[in-house]
C-alpha cells in the first residue's frame, strides 16, 4: 500500500473489517459474501449484531489512509409519516471526542449498540489521529503550532482508536467531527473564532484523518472504509461554543446538521441558515427544581461542581440520579409530543465511571421498552428521515411545547386536512413532565431541590467538554 499515493482500485475483502471482535480489526480477509439485511425503517432494530457485507470494491484515497467502499452497510430504509400517524420517538446518543485510551469504552459501547440494533454518532476529534510526534502539523487559529488543550494519543492508543472507527462505520454509525484543539477559554476560544477560523479548524481535521498513514508510517494497516468528504455532514463544537460563526462555514461545505447549540428543549428542530440545529436539551433532574442539558458533564457539574474524583459514598447516588435524568427525559417525549431526544457524552471515567454505566442504563431500559416507534439512530439518520417528511407535517410538530401532546391525537393532529387537524390546537394544557422530582423548565437552580441540591443552572456556564 505504500507505493499508491491517489485513487487506486484494488479488488479485495472489505468486509474482513466487520467481522471481527470488537476490540480491533484482523488481519486477514477471507470472508464470504452474504445476502444484504432486509431493508429496515430508520432506526429499526436489526435483530443481529454481527452481520458480514459481501466482498467490496476499495478505492484508496490518497496516501491510503481512507478509502471508498461504496454505500455504508447497515443503514435503514427512511420512511415518511403517513396522514395521521404518529412520529418515532428518535434517540441519539452522540460521542463527544471518540478516542479509545485503553479503557474499553469505545468498544463496549459499540457492543452495546450492535447488541440492540442501534446506531449512534461519534464526532471524532482529529488530532486523535495525529501522533504527538508530529502535533507542530496542527496549527489552531489563535494559537501556538502543536497546542491543545486536550492533548495528543499515545501511539497505541490512537491504533486503537483507528480500530474502533472503522468498526463503527462499518456497523452502521456516523463519524462526525469534534474539530481538533479544544479551546473553550482565553483568546483563542472557539467562541471567538471567524468564519475563516472555522475552515481552517476544519480543513486540518478532515486533513489529519485523512493522512494519518502519512504522520504515523503506518502504511501497512487498513484503511478507515470511508470517504470522510462525503461522510462529514455535521459536528460539535468544543464547549457547545462558536455555532453563529460556524454555521456559514458548514452551509458552504454542504454540512446537513450543526450539533452545537448551547442548549435548547424538548421540541421539534429546525433549521438555522438552511442546517438542521440539533441541541442538546434540557431534561428533568429528579430531585431538583430544575432541569440539565443532557449531557455527562453537565450531569457531572451539577452533582459535584465539575470535581472528576469525588467522595465515592455519593457515587451509587448520582449514577442513579444520571440514569433517571435520561430515562425521564425519554418518557416525557415519548408520552407527549415525541420530541427527538438527544444525548452527549465522552469516552470518560469520572467519579468512578458512573456516568457510563447511567448512560447505558438509559440506554438499555429504552432498547428493551421494545417499541417499534422507538429508533435509536444516528444524528445522519435523523436528518435523513427530517428530510424526507412533508414540511407542513413538521410545522405542526414544532408546534407542540415541551411535554404536550397533541390535540385530539395523532390521528387528528398530523389529519390530511390542516384544518382539521387544527381544530382545538393550544386548547390542551400541557401534561406536566413525569419524573422531575419538582418544578421542571425554570433553569434558576436556586429552587428547594431534595437530595442535594447544587444550585447550579444548566445554563452555558456549565455546559461542555473536557475530553
Amino acid at each position: 500500500m505504500s507505493a499508491v499515493s491517489r485513487r487506486t482500485l484494488l479488488t479485495t475483502a472489505a468486509g474482513a473489517a466487520a467481522g471481527v471482535a470488537v476490540a480491533g480489526c484482523g488481519a486477514d480477509g477471507g470472508v464470504k459474501a452474504e445476502p444484504p439485511p432486509r431493508a429496515r425503517k430508520t432506526g429499526e432494530k436489526s435483530g443481529g449484531s454481527a452481520h458480514r457485507e459481501p466482498e467490496r470494491m476499495v478505492t484508496l484515497i490518497g496516501d491510503g489512509s481512507t478509502a471508498d467502499t461504496g454505500t455504508q452497510p447497515n443503514q435503514p430504509v427512511v420512511d415518511r409519516l403517513e396522514p395521521g400517524q404518529a412520529p418515532p420517538q428518535f434517540v441519539i446518543f452522540s460521542w463527544d471526542g471518540a478516542g479509545e485510551v485503553g479503557t474499553g469504552l469505545f468498544p463496549r459501547f459499540l457492543k452495546l449498540a450492535a447488541d440492540h440494533g442501534a446506531h449512534m454518532t461519534f464526532f471524532l476529534s482529529g488530532l486523535y489521529l495525529l501522533p504527538e510526534a508530529k502535533k507542530l502539523s496542527y496549527n489552531p487559529p489563535h494559537g501556538a503550532p502543536g497546542a491543545s488543550d486536550i492533548g495528543y494519543l499515545a501511539d497505541e492508543h490512537l491504533k486503537m482508536t483507528l480500530d474502533s472507527i472503522r468498526h463503527a462505520w462499518l456497523d452502521g454509525h456516523e463519524i462526525g467531527t469534534h474539530f481538533n484543539g479544544h479551546f473553550c477559554t482565553g483568546p483563542g476560544s472557539v467562541a471567538r473564532w471567524t468564519p475563516a477560523d472555522w475552515q481552517s479548524e476544519i480543513d486540518q481535521a478532515k486533513r489529519f484523518v485523512t493522512s494519518w498513514k502519512t504522520t504515523t508510517g503506518w502504511y501497512e494497516h487498513d484503511p478507515l472504509p470511508f470517504d470522510y468528504e462525503r461522510e462529514l455532514v455535521g459536528g460539535r463544537t468544543p464547549c457547545l461554543l462558536g455555532q453563529d460563526n460556524l454555521l456559514p462555514t458548514a452551509k458552504a461545505l454542504g454540512w446537513r446538521y450543526d450539533a452545537s447549540s448551547p442548549g435548547g428543549n424538548q421540541t421539534w428542530p429546525a433549521k438555522r441558515d438552511d442546517i438542521w440545529d440539533l441541541p442538546l436539551q434540557l431534561i428533568p433532574f429528579p430531585g431538583h427544581r430544575f432541569e440539565v442539558l443532557s449531557m455527562d458533564y453537565n450531569m457531572l457539574a451539577n452533582q459535584s461542581h465539575s470535581a472528576t474524583s469525588s467522595d465515592p459514598r455519593n457515587y451509587p447516588y448520582w449514577r442513579s440520579q444520571a440514569a433517571a435524568s435520561y430515562i425521564a427525559g425519554f418518557q416525557r417525549a415519548y408520552e407527549t409530543n415525541r420530541a427527538p431526544l438527544f444525548i452527549g457524552n465522552h469516552f470518560e471515567q469520572w467519579n468512578g465511571g458512573i456516568y457510563m454505566d447511567a448512560v447505558e442504563e438509559a440506554f438499555k431500559h429504552i432498547a428493551s421498552l421494545g417499541q417499534k416507534d422507538v429508533r435509536l439512530v444516528s444524528f445522519r439518520q435523523f436528518v435523513d428521515w427530517l428530510d424526507a417528511q412533508d414540511p407542513a407535517v413538521l410545522d405542526r410538530l414544532r408546534q407542540l411545547q415541551v411535554g404536550e401532546q397533541p390535540p385530539g391525537g395523532w390521528s387528528e393532529f398530523l389529519a390530511p386536512d390542516p384544518a382539521a387537524a387544527g381544530a382545538g390546537a393550544g386548547d390542551t394544557a400541557p401534561d406536566p413532565a413525569p419524573g422531575t422530582g419538582g418544578d421542571p423548565g425554570t433553569g434558576t437552580g436556586t429552587g428547594g431541590g431534595t437530595g442535594g441540591d447544587t444550585g447550579i443552572s444548566p445554563a452555558l456556564g456549565t455546559v461542555g467538554s473536557t475530553t
